[in-house]
């Protein structure tokens, strides 16, 4: 049933721009209250700047790569499907592409256009934002009736919760939605990061520092078990204080808890080739340097910050010719190239954390609408509530998806 009613939403996300256009469209008086003088911070640093607003896949396949209460979702994903996130998109006059693993990137590779799509839809459809910061909620007989803020004090039917989680705190996410929540008798699943770099007690990842390795196969084994607990092909990053990028932001998803010295990293420096292969490209480049300081080898084989820490594991002398290597030291370099390995110690911070894994409670909130069990006419959407999926563009789908739900259910009477 079309409504008048008033709706706040707090946060100018992905969620809360996608809640409140919504909740718009079905004829509510919609305030977005975004603490920022832009909205969608948070898009605009997502997919290294590109934005990865989608994966292509169905349904099914979504909840999968949903590990945290991936179930509670089916009703928000079935009402908006990755598919329609695309096609929205692309009606908006945003065109898109699918890279590997089915993520969805603008065609222009640019997050900015992302965020002035969901921008210009959330005030063509009618919304009002404003830049304030809400303190807490206004609530009444088990309802919540408004949003007190820094400014002014917002009256309203519902109120939609989309203050993201507490991770990039320079976008604003500051964890407020769960103050908020817990103001209106909410539980909170305690916080921790998800798709965060590792740190690692091993010092030759400082000596790597800045070096970005591309191409290269990954195994995260769990040394207990001896168990393959993560694997994949891609890019990453060693960095001061351990190990980032694409391929390591996804295996810190699949680790929901670290014990230092239980995990380690063995990563394959050349995957396209087999131990027999490498130890012929091996033989090759020795031969062509036959009279040389075996250190002065392997500028063809490996990018040169990584070449110190491989010869320091090998163990050869470092002005060994190579005309003198034996078979065996060349197998047991081989094995160091398909094997290099470092010890994993724990996660960086959760303000580094692209994602915040816990939050609101899902059993509180109901799956069909959004809608607190707790107070009425109080909804939750996206990373404030207790669901975090793994890299490619789930994440962003949860927020789209919850955002449409909430600012659908929040607008009927």
């Amino acid at each position: 049933m079309m409504t008048s009613k008033k709706v706040v939403v707090i946060g100018a996300g992905a969620a809360g721009l996608m809640a409140g256009a919504t909740a718009a469209l079905y004829g509510a008086s919609v305030t977005i209250i975004e603490k920022n003088k832009r909205v969608g911070r948070k898009i605009m640093i997502t997919g290294k700047g590109r934005c990865n607003l989608a994966n292509n896949c169905d349904v099914q396949t979504f909840i999968n790569n949903v590990p945290v209460n991936g179930r509670f979702l089916y009703s928000a994903i079935n009402a908006f499907t990755p598919e329609d996130t695309i096609e929205f998109f692309e009606s908006k006059g945003l065109k898109t592409k699918t890279e590997r693993g089915n993520r969805v990137f603008p065609a222009s590779d640019r997050s900015v256009d992302v965020v002035d799509t969901m921008h210009n839809y959330a005030v063509e459809s009618g919304c009002k934002i404003v830049c304030d910061t809400a303190n807490s909620l206004i609530l009444e007989d088990g309802a919540v009736i408004g949003v007190k803020c820094e400014e002014n004090t917002y009256y309203a039917d519902s109120v939609i919760i989309c203050c993201g989680g507490k991770s990039y705190p320079l976008t604003g996410s500051t964890g407020d939605g769960y103050t908020l929540a817990k103001q209106a008798g909410h539980t909170i699943v305690p916080l921790k990061p998800s798709l965060v770099p590792f740190t690692s007690n091993d010092k030759q990842c400082k000596d790597m520092q800045g070096l970005a390795l591309k191409n290269v196969a990954l195994r995260i084994v769990d040394k207990n078990s001896k168990k393959t607990v993560y694997s994949d092909f891609g890019e990453m990053l060693f960095t001061h204080f351990g190990m980032s990028g694409p391929m390591i932001l996804s295996a810190s998803s699949h680790l929901r808890v670290i014990q230092p010295d239980r995990y380690i990293a063995e990563i394959d420096l050349k995957p396209a080739l087999d131990f027999e292969h490498l130890d012929r490209r091996i033989q090759n480049d020795f031969k062509e340097n036959s009279n040389r300081d075996v250190s002065n080898a392997f500028s063809k084989l490996l990018p040169r910050k990584i070449i110190v820490p491989v010869l320091k594991r090998w163990g050869v002398p470092f002005d060994k010719k190579c005309n003198s290597i034996t078979k065996e030291e060349r197998h047991a370099l081989c094995e160091i190239l398909k094997c290099f390995t470092v010890e994993i110690s724990g996660f960086r911070p959760i303000e580094e954390a692209i994602i915040t894994s816990g939050g609101v409670k899902t059993s509180e909130i109901n799956p069909k609408t959004m809608e607190s069990k707790l107070v009425s006419g109080l909804y939750f959407a996206g990373e404030v509530i207790d669901c975090d999926a793994y890299t490619g563009g789930f994440n962003l789908q949860i927020a789209w998806s919850t955002g449409r739900l909430a600012g659908e259910n929040s607008a009927y009477i």
